[in-house]
């Protein structure tokens, strides 16, 4: 009798067509299975055909005082994918909670989390479907926090933050069973209070980007800190850092792009971007495959506006370190001069 047939078994077109079409969140698992899947799902055949089902945006936040505005970055509407370019399109989110004015803000698929707790203790959570631009409220964590660091490792954001007794505790939420639970109790008890948080390896660091970082694991709630470079403070930095395929990424306008070798334990600066513009405010995230990479621009810009550019950044391991290529810069749009890049997440169905 021959064995059923396999995913295997097709054409590789077929089974790229196939893999683009299952959520991204569940990519993790899918390289669990074959080596051959992991090099698929990091291919650019792949995310080229999610391009062309236009599965993935950016959502980008800035800020000025309480007032924030979000825009989303999007694949253009036509059949040429030679000429389409990026839309950024302002929308229209009200946070519903008028009390909170600077949540902690995640992503989890298509889903946007918005954690209360940065002024004011508070147990409220929010989440908003990028899908339909609707929030709903999510299930009170345990107990109300003052939100320190909150970070997405799999299908769980944990919360690290101080409550009554002034320790620090950790509750996470898994947003597949729609349910908050303890989990272990970080053994460093110092400040957790971060310019930028990342998730690596299973960790959730809390940056620092004038000293170090903070890494807490989710497994045991051991800790260790992880060196940043030194020589610069990394100005309006809450955006400026991104984990990408396992990678953490920071920019410094002195150094450029860098990448933290975690078998070294050093800093490297990725190669081949010498050419970049030395910005002072930058978000990053993932789109398509490659790294979208924003800065403001306030020269030559007359009246209260300022604009906001974009390079995506092709990013590739080699036997010198990691290759950087970018791709030819694009206006996006233009914000109030005072307005500040606070969050820029990326969300897939």
């Amino acid at each position: 009798m021959p064995p059923p047939p396999s995913l295997s078994s097709l054409p590789i077109e077929i089974v790229l067509e196939i893999l683009a079409r299952v959520p991204k969140r569940f990519h993790p698992t899918l390289s669990c299975v074959s080596k051959t899947f992991r090099r698929l799902l990091r291919s650019p055949e792949i995310h080229k055909i999610r391009s062309l089902l236009r599965r993935d945006s950016l959502f980008i936040c800035f800020v000025q005082k309480t007032d924030q505005q979000w825009f989303s970055l999007r694949r253009a509407e036509n059949n040429n994918p030679t000429t389409e370019k990026n839309h950024f399109v302002s929308i229209d989110l009200a946070f519903p909670c008028q009390t909170e004015k600077e949540p902690s803000v995640v992503a989890i698929g298509p889903e946007i989390f918005f954690i209360c707790g940065s002024f004011y203790p508070s147990s409220a959570m929010w989440v908003l479907d990028s899908r339909t631009g609707t929030f709903r409220r999510g299930p009170s964590s345990r107990a109300a926090r003052l939100c320190k660091s909150v970070g997405v490792v799999g299908s769980k954001v944990y919360v690290i933050g101080s409550y009554r007794d002034d320790e620090i505790h950790v509750e996470s939420f898994d947003a597949r069973t729609n349910t908050w639970e303890l989990a272990p109790v970080p053994e460093d008890q110092g400040w957790w209070s971060s310019d930028a948080t990342v998730s690596l390896n299973r960790k959730v660091c809390a940056l620092h980007f004038s000293s170090d970082a903070n890494c807490y694991d989710t497994r045991d709630g051991s800790c260790e800190s992880l060196g940043l470079p030194k020589g610069e403070r990394l100005w309006r930095s809450r955006t400026g850092a991104y984990v990408m395929n396992n990678v953490l990424y920071v920019y410094y306008a002195r150094f450029g792009l860098m990448w933290y070798d975690s078998e070294m334990r050093l800093w490297r600066v990725v190669n081949g971007l010498s050419h970049l513009n030395k910005v002072r405010s930058v978000a990053m995230a993932e789109y398509y495959g490659k790294l979208a990479f924003l800065w403001e621009d306030e020269v030559g810009v007359s009246g209260g506006t300022k604009e906001v550019w974009c390079r995506m950044i092709a990013l590739e391991r080699s036997e010198e370190g990691v290759d950087g290529i970018a791709e030819a810069s694009q206006l996006l749009g233009s914000v109030p001069r005072g307005y500040i890049l606070q969050h820029c997440l990326s969300v897939s169905d």
